[in-house]
Formats: structure tokens, sequence, C-alpha cells
């Protein structure tokens, strides 16, 4: 008998990225064991929490209809369902972006005492945000650092245009500091298309990092907590059939994901090594995946992904491929260490 009963599985959420968010948490509800636990489906988007299904001791998997969806309980995280209630022990968050991956939701799960799969409120505020994480890390000498830039929004486009390509050079990446799944990304080649890119990644959130273009192979590293420290899984190499690895390679089949990773050993377990160590200085919690350029002149980091993507098509399922381990036996692990 493990720690919890009733699994609440939190997806959907208030950002672009709900779609993808949807599909990760249906994959993940649909591989945890439902013989440990009863597992329940929420959707939650724009504050309105609802239940998209449940499947309760072993059985089958019922679906409520849309319109007649049960609406979740927020002042205690429970839902009426045929007459009971039922009061959720546990939380899967599946939420990429808001407010799931920017410690909005963990904080009040905090505040309820409902322990939950993810890094803690702070630790999720902290990565989600690309410059905060960056400079959260870059004293522990890990890795290294692409030179950047944050810009607000509010500020003169065309004058900041002009200092940063004079202060970082070109090519350049400009992105939302705080969003995810490549939304609002431009790399800059000409300093003409600089204004332009900050004002699409200002489209996506109050501030944009302008960073340092990079060339080398694209890595990317997963850790969890096993119950004695933080496990690596094995190191993916992503291949973009585009540019870089933008929406389109992510989730449209425009990329290659080899996993694990065609490269020397002594480079996979350095990329190991190091997420393990950033992992370990974050404070990190559950599942989290780090982002990296190998460059001529070593490691860099890119980014901290703390809900990774777990569609059909996303890395994760393919790096617990390559570790042998199943969904079922990987999410009991992360609900069991919570």
């Amino acid at each position: 008998m493990g720690k919890y009963k009733s699994i609440a599985v939190i997806y959907g959420s208030d950002t672009l990225e709900w779609e993808i968010s949807c599909r990760s948490g249906q994959y993940v509800a649909s591989g945890i064991d439902k013989e440990a636990y009863d597992v329940y489906e929420v959707f939650a988007r724009f504050g309105k929490w609802s239940l998209v299904s449940s499947c309760v001791s072993g059985g089958e998997r019922v679906e409520f209809p849309e319109d007649a969806r049960p609406e979740i309980d927020k002042n205690d995280f429970s839902v009426a369902v045929d007459g009971g209630k039922i009061k959720f022990d546990y939380a899967f968050i599946v939420q990429h972006g808001a407010p799931g991956e920017t410690g909005q939701l963990q904080g009040y799960l905090e505040m309820l005492r409902v322990p939950y799969s993810t890094c803690s409120a702070f630790v999720s505020a902290v990565a989600f945000d690309k410059y905060a994480c960056k400079r959260f890390i870059e004293g522990g000498n890990h890795v290294g650092l692409a030179g950047d830039a944050l810009v607000v929004r509010g500020m003169d486009v065309e004058r900041t245009s002009e200092d940063l390509v004079k202060k970082l050079g070109l090519p350049l990446f400009v992105k939302p500091s705080a969003g995810g799944s490549s939304f609002g990304i431009t790399k800059v080649k000409t300093a003409s298309q600089m204004p332009d890119a900050l004002r699409l990644a200002l489209k996506e959130g109050e501030t944009a990092i302008v960073e340092q273009a990079l060339t080398g192979r694209e890595f990317t590293c997963a850790v969890y907590f096993d119950g004695s420290g933080p496990c690596a899984l094995p190191v993916c190499e992503i291949i973009s059939e585009n540019e870089y690895f933008d929406y389109d390679a992510k989730y449209n089949g425009l990329s290659r994901e080899e996993c694990p990773a065609d490269a020397p050993v002594e480079m996979t377990e350095h990329i190991q090594s190091v997420s393990e160590r950033i992992y370990t200085r974050l404070g990190c919690r559950g599942l989290v995946r780090f982002d990296y350029i190998y460059a001529e002149d070593g490691l860099y980091f890119l980014e901290t992904n703390t809900i990774p993507g777990m569609t059909a098509v996303s890395l994760m399922p393919k790096m617990l491929a390559a570790a042998g381990i199943s969904p079922k036996d990987f999410f009991t692990v992360i609900i069991e260490n919570s």
C-alpha cells in the first residue's frame, strides 16, 4: 500500500501550452498504476477546475461529459461525485506554463498541505524564468552560460536593440524569459531583426532574455529523486531539421532524438553529473529536465524544465525506454518519493 490513494492528475493551463499540457496529462494518467491508486483527471484553465474522468479501484476509466463535469472545490481540493465527496490526497501536476510551472499551483497546494509531484513553489518560479534561473546557478561553476541580457516591457525597444547588438554581437536568440514550448522565440541574425524579435517575445510576458547564440550539439538530460538521491536518466541528443529546436521541431515531427545519445561515454557522463549537481543546487524535487549545448569549448546550460513534456512524442518517454523503466514504475517512484 502506497502513501497516497486518491491521485489528481492536473493538466491544462492558462497559456498557449494548454493543449500540449492536456496531452501530457492524459499520458501520465494512463500510465499510473491503477491497482495501487485511484486516478482522477482534472482539467484546470483560467480558474475553472473540473473532473474529466475517474478510474477507481483498478476499474475502467469513466469519462464525464464535457458539459457535466463535476467542479473541483478549491477550498479543500475535493470533488463531489455521485453524492459522495472525494478529497484528493496527492496532486500530480502536468501543467506546462502558468500556473503549474510558475509556482502558483504549488503555492496553493502548499497552503492546503497537499503533497505534489514537482519542485516547490519557490524553485518552480525561479526555474521557469530563464534569466533568473541562470543567475541562480551561475555561482556553482558547474556549467558554461552564454552571455545574456534582460529586457523588460516598457523599455525603448529600438534603442535597447541597438545597445544589445553592440554589447552581445550577432547572432542572438531572443526569448520570453518566462515561457515554454518555443513560443515567441526568434534567432536574430541582423540588427534590423532585433526590434521585432523583442516585441514578439514581450507579447508572451513582461520580460525577455537575449542570449548569444551557441553552436554545437544539443543535449537534454532529466533527473529525478529515486528515494535516496538525484538520479539522471540517459542523455538524449536533439537533431532538428529546422535551424533550431522550435515548436514545429518539438511537436510536429521536424526533429530526431537519439536516446541514448550517440556520444562519447565521458561526454554523456559529464552531462549527467552536471544535471544532478544543478538539480541539487536549485533544490529540485520530482522530475526535472535540463537542456544544453555542447560547444567546442565545453558544455553550456540552456534552460530548466520542471514539468517536461509527457506526450507520446516527447523526450521523456524515450528517456524512460532507454533506461528500461516502465512509465507505471516511474510514476510510482515519483509519487511515493514526493
